[in-house]
């Protein structure tokens, strides 16, 4: 009966929403001119270039020279963007702005007194009882508290004189291990003023990676944080050359500074800069090839490799990123992904560079519910009202799953009725028109949950699934534009354009880089194949690296000179479709070729299974003599426990939910489910499951810092569940 009262009035509604389409249509057909956005949607972004001659002529006959160049053009193909720098762009290059030093000092002159960057002030901490009664220490914020761009820019400059004064010298090695924060920015402008070379270190890597980045620069200095800095009781033993400890306060705790190894001064910030303010060193400006930052990798296949970025790298992919994202004079951007991730840093840098404020955060304060926020408390990004953000795909799948959750959390009617508003959007913004009434009704309430003004969200870092990025861009009426890049590339290679209407791609060339791709013959991938080129993606520019730190042998491997370009062999597998644009369809490293000669791209299979409710995390496993593929599953708590009830099992706890057979299947039952609608082949579905009691965590060694999967060790550690898979 309420099945029928669902399907009654939603018929209702549906044919409301036919006549108001048939009244409404010819007013929005004049009003927003589709058909332009359709257009801009489906542009060419990048054509292939004339392959340069790879013989000399004067040495082969004509046929022979021709042979040559067909054969270059069937092994590689490289693409190069059609649109011409912008206008932040041209300034950069009128100003001479090529080291991130003159990013500073120009911003400072020509900002002044606008905001720069801001921090939320905490005006407590206090305990608060939770409905089970057990309790937990929450935050009590006030506003945000800003630096203008001349007083940032300032304490910069003091900064770096106040290193020098503790006896830091120019072009030696600093790190900065430390929480996304102004002070960070601050601190890493410093370093840039005197030509300090900054090592950045990830806040989640683990005590051996942090030790090897430190041993292995030879640092004497480190700058971290008052949360970080009890690390360094037992780190100090394993980093011998560390002399001085520079740490950010904490807003309302005292620092304790003893028990550290003797003969190590431990430093607060401030004081460090008002030490500069009575400095007599002048700055030491560094040239474009100078060094920058030297930016360890999270290390997702072994030790974190050093990855040496220039000022030029930087400032390349910088003019880039100004030439493919819109950025308006009244823009807003929320910083809170690691600035040790070259991604967020250069994104940082491009707001900087265009007079944009950025008000700081933490994923414990972002929004109104999260976990350190006192109940009453508003959330940063309520406070704040950011218009940009950058983000990367795990948190968007989390946004994306917490939507999914609360509407199958309503009733019969509300899932029915949002299932036909949202496939109803979809429609229209496939045919170019905007959906105002809707967005106001229904869309731009979940849109208040990052403060609802965000207009455009930049995701890089990992692949998004095509299904998220049309989810989040629907239900959160902003742009979410997809970008491609490496540390090793300083993130720059592909931007999305903001007017394609697509998902799953990654966009075309920056206007700083060329994209390439080359055969590769073992998992057929060629650039003559149909309908679309395909090969390994190689990125050439002046956003490509000089290479990785003390490993000559591994930057001889992957790096190489063209003509004058540095090139970078990234290991992904891409093809580049008809409007130019580039796809990410696999990564070398992760291809599987099964028994019977299937080839199941792992990555591929976890990115469209993550997006399954069920999963909080996957790595799946092929094994070449067997004919399907396993997968080690973190189940999502939540999820879980509601299973659990389904079967009569709501009593157990998590551990034993994960080893009960009825719960393995019932998953194992939804996967196979998810998949079908995610379209994957039936051979790259997994044919068994282990659901794993522990949550991965780079503490851990299971997941990176940036939280990608490390596969060796996952197998490592879980080689008997993947045997018992395979013999079952």
């Amino acid at each position: 009966m309420d099945s029928f009262w669902v399907q009654s009035a939603l018929g209702a509604i549906k044919a409301i929403a036919f006549m108001y389409d048939i009244i409404t249509l010819p007013v929005y057909l004049v009003l927003q001119q589709p058909w332009k956005r359709r257009q801009d949607s489906r542009r060419v972004k990048a054509k292939p270039i004339n392959q340069k001659m790879l013989v000399d002529e004067s040495k082969y006959a004509p046929d022979d020279i021709e042979a040559k160049i067909v054969r270059n053009d069937d092994n590689e193909l490289t693409y190069r963007t059609t649109d011409p720098p912008r206008d932040v762009h041209v300034k950069m290059l009128q100003e001479n702005i090529d080291t991130l030093e003159k990013v500073f000092n120009y911003v400072a002159k020509t900002y002044t007194s606008k905001r720069c960057l801001g921090t939320r002030q905490i005006l407590s901490e206090e305990d608060e009882v939770q409905q089970n009664g057990r309790v937990f220490k929450k935050y009590n914020l006030g506003d945000y508290k800003w630096k203008t761009f001349t007083e940032a820019e300032r304490m910069a400059a003091n900064f770096g004189r106040g290193l020098r004064e503790l006896g830091q010298k120019p072009r030696e090695n600093i790190v900065i291990f430390a929480e996304t924060r102004a002070e960070w920015m601050i601190a890493a402008h410093g370093c840039f003023k005197q030509a300090m070379p900054i090592v950045t270190v990830y806040a989640t890597l683990g005590d051996d990676g942090v030790a090897h980045c430190i041993t292995e620069t030879e640092v004497t200095t480190v700058i971290t944080s008052h949360d970080l800095l009890p690390k360094f009781k037992t780190l100090l033993d394993k980093c011998p050359l560390v002399k001085t400890i520079i740490y950010i306060e904490d807003q309302l705790q005292k620092t304790e500074t003893t028990g550290f190894k003797e003969g190590v001064k431990i430093l607060p910030f401030n004081q460090v800069v008002k030490t500069g303010q009575d400095s007599k060193f002048e700055h030491v400006p560094p040239k474009g090839d100078d060094i920058a930052i030297i930016m360890y990798t999270s290390g997702s296949t072994g030790t974190p490799k050093g990855v040496l970025l220039s000022h030029k790298n930087c400032i390349a992919t910088m003019k880039g990123f100004v030439d493919m994202v819109p950025i308006y004079p009244d823009d807003v951007l929320i910083g809170f992904l690691p600035l040790a991730h070259v991604f967020e840093l250069v994104a940082e840098s491009v707001c900087l560079m265009t007079g944009v404020p950025i008000g700081y955060s933490t994923p414990l304060t972002l929004i109104d519910t999260s976990s350190k926020i006192k109940r009453g408390c508003k959330g940063d990004a309520t406070v704040l009202k950011p218009t940009c953000m950058t983000s990367v795909p795990l948190i968007l799948d989390r946004i994306s799953k917490g939507i999914n959750d609360k509407v199958n959390s309503g009733s019969a009617f509300k899932k029915a009725l949002f299932k036909f508003l949202y496939q109803y959007k979809v429609k229209w913004v496939q045919r170019g028109y905007k959906t105002p009434l809707i967005d106001k009704l229904v869309f731009k309430k979940v849109a208040k949950l990052m403060g609802g003004k965000v207009r455009i969200i930049m995701s890089g870092g990992a692949p998004l699934s095509a299904d998220t990025h049309e989810q989040i861009k629907t239900c959160l009426c902003l742009e979410l534009i997809q970008g491609y890049g490496l540390t090793e590339t300083t993130s720059g290679a592909t931007v999305m354009d903001y007017r394609d209407m697509t998902y799953g791609r990654t966009g075309g060339p920056l206007t700083v880089c060329d994209i390439r791709l080359v055969n590769w013959e073992e998992g057929n991938y060629r650039v003559t194949n149909k309908p679309y080129p395909q090969g390994e993606v190689l990125i050439g520019g002046e956003c490509v690296s000089q290479g990785y730190y003390k490993l000559p042998g591994k930057t001889n491997e992957d790096f190489f000179e063209e003509d004058g370009q540095r090139w970078f062999k990234t290991g992904d597998i891409g093809e580049i479709q008809a409007d130019g644009v580039l796809k990410i369809i696999d990564r070398k490293k992760d291809l599987v070729k099964l028994q019977a000669g299937e080839y199941v791209s792992l990555g591929k299979v976890e990115s469209e299974l993550k997006t399954c409710g069920i999963i909080e995390n996957i790595c799946v496993y092929g094994d070449p003599t067997k004919q399907y593929t396993v997968a080690l599953v973190v189940p999502n708590q939540n999820h879980l426990e509601e299973l659990a009830q389904k079967h009569g099992l709501g009593e157990k706890t998590f551990e034993e939910l994960c080893s009960s057979p009825i719960i393995e299947k019932a998953i194992l039952k939804e996967i196979a489910e998810h998949a079908r609608k995610c379209k994957l082949q039936k051979y790259e579905v997994p044919a068994a499951i282990t659901l794993c009691k522990e949550v991965w965590s780079p503490d851990m060694g299971l997941v990176t810092a940036a939280f990608k999967l490390k596969r060796k060790d996952i197998q490592d550690r879980y080689q008997h569940d993947i045997n018992r898979m395979y013999a079952s």
